[in-house]
């Protein structure tokens, strides 16, 4: 059944009302009719089977059959804090690191990053990318859709600190160095119900002065294996990883 992540507005005690973009894709895309069954997230993570009982050109009315037990989210919730890529990586990060289990992405302006975002172009941007997040959830099937945060700064990431059990930075010279703090150090520590957020350098990656202010505010610089990753497989990597600690070995 097809997938549909519908705001609270939508939702009448037994009834789904789907409006935007997903009416056309039902009515036009998959060619539904009423009686056709489809599946309904709610934004706190519930998941409906419901029934369409009419479909006009700005909405479709569903009822909602049963409601039902899927466990799809990662048992922590990872926050990728990218830093800005060139071209279409953010893209890419945002797609994959959906699929992937994220719950949060944070773009942010480091020193190195070449690509600098206007106001005008940031809310175009984030627009975009909370599409392909929206998208990238319904196809692997997650019942929550991570959200895309607005530009931040490195002192912005800093000052969230606080929020979170764990804050970790992938760090290339770990890699490089016969004494370094490996990803399966942490992995390891990491318990259910954790945030965690990954600060991801751009194409450059960090400067010294980076490094130095994120060590002095308590974040752990990690190696993510012995070979330097691009950017924008850095956060497919330790979601991977860390899907497999949390999700399989369990």
């Amino acid at each position: 059944m097809q997938r549909y992540f519908v705001p609270s507005s939508g939702w009448n005690d037994s009834q789904v009302v789907i409006t935007g973009e997903d009416v056309h894709h039902i009515g036009k895309v998959m060619r539904m009719k009423p009686e056709h069954h489809i599946l309904c997230c709610t934004p706190e993570g519930d998941l409906a089977e419901c029934e369409i009982t009419d479909i006009t050109t700005e909405t479709v009315t569903c009822q909602i059959v049963e409601w039902l037990e899927e466990e799809k989210e990662l048992p922590a919730s990872v926050i990728i804090a990218q830093g800005l890529p060139k071209g279409d990586k953010m893209e890419h990060v945002i797609q994959k690191g959906t699929e992937l289990g994220a719950s949060q992405f944070i773009p942010f302006e480091a020193e190195r990053s070449i690509v600098k975002w206007d106001q005008k172009k940031s809310q175009k941007k984030i627009t975009r990318y909370q599409k392909i997040a929206k998208e990238a959830s319904e196809q692997s099937h997650r019942t929550m859709i991570p959200s895309v945060s607005e530009l931040h700064s490195l002192g912005d990431l800093i000052a969230l600190q606080p929020n979170y059990d764990w804050v970790v930075f992938a760090y290339e010279d770990e890699a490089k160095s016969q004494s370094y703090r490996s990803l399966k150090e942490v992995l390891t520590q990491i318990q259910q119900g954790q945030r965690i957020l990954v600060i991801i350098g751009p194409e450059g990656g960090f400067s010294e002065q980076e490094v130095q202010t994120l060590k002095e505010a308590g974040a752990l610089a990690v190696r993510l294996g012995p070979r330097i990753l691009r950017t924008e497989t850095a956060a497919t990597y330790f979601l991977s990883a860390l899907s497999y600690q949390l999700e399989e070995l369990g």
